[in-house]
């Protein structure tokens, strides 16, 4: 299982060029998951790191595969200096956690809730999971393993959130772009929702 992940830190590595930063979380009955910062222009990303290392499990099976299962690493991107985004590396280590914690399967198209501000000051307390794909690549994987899909996470306020959970993630995301918003902005408001 643990093969997995140095595999998975090349392709970021390829992707995002050296990390300059990294921290590590356990939480109790969990695997290690990590989070690593990447700097570029004015841009931080911050991708976790041993979410992959086992596939996420159907809620509803009745025993886990421990094999065969999607398998997915979070990727978020934000502007540097209008915040102290570097808080939000426990947030996200948790939303790493939670396939194992909580038995959820991570998609596109889901939310994700911290129920705390993301880092200090921080308009959002949940995140909307993109489509994968385009800032890094999935990475396929020796068959039987699914491939591991590197998943964006869009910051979302907590009025988005509930527009999110009423109308779709596709309404709140058309929304977005309508309105030209920065999605990569820490301090921006909320999208006009009427």
């Amino acid at each position: 299982m643990a093969d997995v992940l140095p595999l998975v830190e090349a392709r970021l590595r390829s992707a995002l060029g050296e990390p300059d930063a990294r921290a590590a979380v356990t939480f109790l009955g969990t695997d290690r998951i990590e989070v690593l910062r990447f700097q570029e222009g004015d841009i931080v990303r911050y991708a976790t790191l041993g979410m992959s290392a086992r596939p996420m499990a159907d809620p509803t099976a009745m025993v886990a595969d421990p094999v065969a299962g999607p398998r997915a690493e979070l990727v978020l991107s934000v502007r540097t200096g209008r915040a102290d985004t570097d808080k939000v590396l426990r947030p996200l280590a948790v939303l790493g956690a939670s396939p194992q914690v909580e038995g959820v399967v991570v998609a596109p198209g889901a939310s994700l809730d911290v129920g705390e501000a993301l880092w200090p000051g921080a308009p959002f307390t949940s995140v909307l999971v993109a489509e994968p794909g385009g800032l890094v690549e999935d990475l396929e994987l020796d068959a039987p393993l699914d491939p591991v899909r590197f998943l964006p996470l869009l910051p979302m306020t907590p009025n988005e959130a509930a527009f999110k959970r009423v109308h779709g993630a596709q309404a709140l995301q058309e929304r977005w772009l309508t309105h030209g918003t920065d999605l990569r902005d820490p301090a921006r408001r909320s999208v006009p929702l009427e």
